[in-house]
């Protein structure tokens, strides 16, 4: 069966090809910003919210008789609920420095649609802890990382020098990432899609 990632992220594709599935990458036809919102809006839970998006993203794309992946992410925080990208290096820097020091979560949901509808999903947490950083490694960090952060929840990247952030992490890697890999894969499997 066609295989289809309703994603041009860069972290998903490298997770696919190095577990050695084929693929076709395309950019689902989903207003990630205006859809959240209105999720947001109908007083949705971060990791609801997660998967309503990885669903609408998997839904985007219209091939009948191909499996269709979606996938999304939240970064839930406390009283401050969801945050969203940051939107300028401003930005980044206020939601490095709300998150130091404590505890926040990230909901990763993946889902699959086939002839337009929802077949599989799942959404599994991480709880990260940032170290109690000080502005003066904030502003270093974000002049090395900014432009690679920029379009990152939380302003960090794990697989990079944002690793320097935490002194704990509870939960998949792969959730960390943006994928929750290994269900994907037991249902790819079961799908006929990979060898068991």
């Amino acid at each position: 069966m066609k295989l289809i990632l309703a994603s041009l992220s860069e972290t998903r594709r490298n997770m696919l090809q190095a577990a050695g599935i084929k693929f076709e990458a395309r950019s689902s036809l989903v207003n990630e910003e205006k859809s959240k919102a209105e999720l947001r809006g109908d007083g949705l839970a971060a990791h609801a919210v997660a998967k309503g998006l990885a669903e609408m993203k998997a839904l985007s794309i219209d091939a009948p008789k191909v499996l269709v992946i979606g996938s999304d992410q939240t970064l839930e925080f406390g009283d401050f609920g969801m945050l969203d990208k940051p939107a300028s290096r401003a930005d980044a820097r206020s939601q490095l420095k709300l998150l130091r020091g404590k505890s926040h979560f990230l909901h990763s949901a993946v889902v699959a649609a086939e002839n337009g509808k929802i077949v599989w999903r799942q959404v599994d947490t991480a709880r990260l802890t940032m170290r109690p950083l000080s502005d003066e490694f904030i502003e270093r960090y974000l002049d090395l990382e900014y432009e690679d952060i920029r379009h990152s929840v939380g302003g960090y990247l794990i697989e990079g020098r944002g690793v320097q952030l935490f002194e704990w992490m509870e939960g998949s890697y792969f959730t960390i990432l943006g994928l929750p890999l290994l269900p994907l894969l037991a249902y790819l499997r079961e799908r006929g899609v990979l060898g068991s």
